[in-house]
């Protein structure tokens, strides 16, 4: 995965400058604001010097008024300020989540296999957060405040250029530190998201595999994992903190020497009728609005340093490789008929390790295919190549004649449909698991599919019927009841190529024997994948196909492969007799 940093001027372009609009208005409120800021300082020296000297209460009032007025004009910017950029920095928040979410449900199976689903909730939860800080008024803070200090410094240097001076020497140490820190706290910013990401994963784990730890006593276990990842998250963000703590404690030493060097070099100007009253305080103050964004630059400037960490993470994930290529899968499947071959096809999970090796067979549209063969053989992975979640490393897959790689994968996988052993039901009620692929889908067509894979079999017993609720992954339901769902939202999704994952692996000698039933209405007219354990389940599969170490040891009908007496021979004879 690559770790190149995401740029402040990339940020610009790609975050900032479509909403300049918005930015330039935060922009137009936060130079109002400043400049309403300089009324009460200006108007120090006519208090000290004229108004109170001369007791002009005409004078006295006008100024109170100006300053009244410059309150209120902050008043009002900020709250607009925040109104319009904390809003859009939200609205970008939730685009963004949406494009990132819609990203990684382009990219291949092979990605899912290899990040936790809680990880990658993480990542699209969190590491969007920061960008508030890019549109919001953290970015518009930064400028505004840059904008202040240059105003006040120019201010500063017209009431005494020695003074100033000797401010700036502590100032500009103050700015060399506050970079270093910057440079040494965004990639601690960027591992934080890792390790949040990590112990969200683990945790999203353990609530969702609570059975198995309570099952195996092993909450002791998972609370000790737990706690160590909250452990380096918490020595990750010890080290942001010293380092932004550091930044803001040098500025208050390095300030507070600025502001005793005034006192005394202001004191003694004044005793020397070199500097009124008035000019003093107006620097003092002209000095703190000069010195307060800059100290705010610490908070500021780690805000963005985090929204530029979570920037690189998503845009990781964004530069990945997505599974459907469209330039490249141009060809739009019509008229499905189902004809599926594999013409020397070899796959490998990882480098230099083929799982499967130089396979080749044809699959009649309407015709059933079993996979047969000892765990580890390979059949999994020729059903996820049939399905297009893996791609061959060599060789060619075609749908009626058509090369898969060169398909459009909408268009192949409208007409797919997968069964597969461990189910996933999604939370909701039966009904909504049922038309899950159609949920357009009529009634009748739904009561069709229901009673084609035998659910209203159980559904009849309940209160609610199809409409209860089945809990997370279908936790209130038994293995069988899953299965049948999972068979009915096949059925209802009508796909004219069928992949069973050893559908009937979960199901009691009952249900089986209703599955079977169902089973022989689904394959019917369907090009259908079945990887099968029991085969007692294939016999009358119009091809078998005997895997073993990725290649196919034998291929043929039941009575065939039984006449050969070879693999199949002794795997189903074994069965028999168990």
């Amino acid at each position: 995965m690559s770790q190149k940093k995401v740029s402040v001027l990339t940020a610009f372009k790609t975050i900032i400058w479509p909403r300049r609009k918005l930015v330039f208005i935060g922009l137009l409120l936060i130079v109002i604001s400043r400049a309403a800021s300089f009324v009460a300082p200006m108007s120090l020296p006519y208090l000290m010097d004229d108004i109170i000297p001369n007791k002009d209460l005409d004078f006295l009032k006008i100024l109170v008024i100006a300053v009244g007025v410059s309150i209120l004009v902050q008043a009002v910017t900020s709250f607009l300020l925040t109104k319009i950029l904390s809003v859009q920095a939200q609205f970008l928040i939730s685009e963004l989540r949406a494009q990132v979410q819609k990203k990684i449900l382009t990219l291949p199976i092979r990605f899912f296999d290899n990040h936790k689903s809680g990880a990658l909730v993480s990542r699209i939860m969190t590491d969007v957060e920061g960008v508030r800080n890019l549109i919001g008024t953290g970015l518009v803070q930064l400028v505004g405040g840059t904008l202040t200090a240059v105003v006040a410094l120019v201010l500063l240097f017209l009431i005494s250029p020695s003074m100033t001076i000797f401010t700036l020497v502590p100032l500009g140490i103050f700015a060399l530190i506050a970079q270093r820190a910057f440079k040494f706290i965004r990639p601690i910013f960027r591992n934080r998201g890792k390790i949040n990401a990590e112990v969200t994963g683990r945790l999203t784990e353990t609530l969702g595999g609570i059975r198995v730890i309570k099952g195996f006593n092993a909450e002791e276990q998972e609370n000790k994992i737990f706690e160590e990842g909250v452990e380096r998250l918490f020595q990750n963000v010890k080290k942001s903190l010293t380092a932004t703590a550091f930044m803001t404690s040098s500025s208050t030493f390095l300030l507070g020497i600025a502001s005793t060097g005034i006192m005394g070099i202001g004191g003694y100007k004044i005793m020397m009728d070199q500097l009124t009253i008035g000019e003093f305080l107006e620097f003092t103050f002209l000095l703190a609005l000069m010195v307060a964004p800059i100290v705010q630059m610490s908070n500021i400037g780690s805000q963005l340093t985090e929204a530029l960490a979570g920037l690189d993470r998503t845009e990781e994930l964004m530069n990945m490789t997505a599974e459907a290529m469209e330039e490249e899968r141009t060809i739009i499947l019509e008229d499905v008929k189902g004809d599926i071959a594999f013409k020397n096809v070899s796959f490998a999970y990882e480098e230099d390790k083929e799982v499967l090796h130089d396979i080749n067979f044809m699959v009649n549209s309407g015709e059933v295919v079993a996979l047969v063969g000892s765990s580890g053989s390979g059949k999994s992975t020729i059903a996820g190549l049939a399905a297009s979640f893996l791609n061959p490393i060599s060789g060619k897959i075609t749908i009626d004649n058509k090369d898969l790689s060169k398909v459009n994968l909408n268009s192949y996988r409208s007409n797919l449909g997968v069964v597969l052993q461990d189910e996933f039901l999604f939370e909701g009620s039966i009904r909504e698991n049922i038309m899950f692929p159609r949920p357009n889908a009529s009634e009748e067509e739904l009561q069709k599919a229901v009673k084609a894979a035998y659910v209203d079999e159980f559904t009849d017993r309940f209160e609610k019927g199809l409409d209860t609720l089945i809990g997370e992954r279908g936790v209130k339901l038994s293995g069988g009841q899953r299965q049948r769902i999972a068979i009915a939202r096949a059925v209802l999704a009508d796909p004219k190529i069928l992949i069973l994952d050893e559908a009937t692996s979960n199901l009691d000698t009952e249900s089986e024997a209703l599955i079977q039933k169902s089973l022989a209405t689904l394959t019917e007219g369907r090009t259908t994948f079945v990887i099968a354990h029991r085969l007692s389940t294939i016999r009358k599969a119009h091809k078998i196909l005997v895997i073993e170490n990725g290649r196919i040891a034998e291929r043929g009908t039941h009575d065939e492969l039984i006449a050969k007496e070879g693999r199949y021979y002794n795997l189903f004879t074994y069965q028999a007799r168990i």
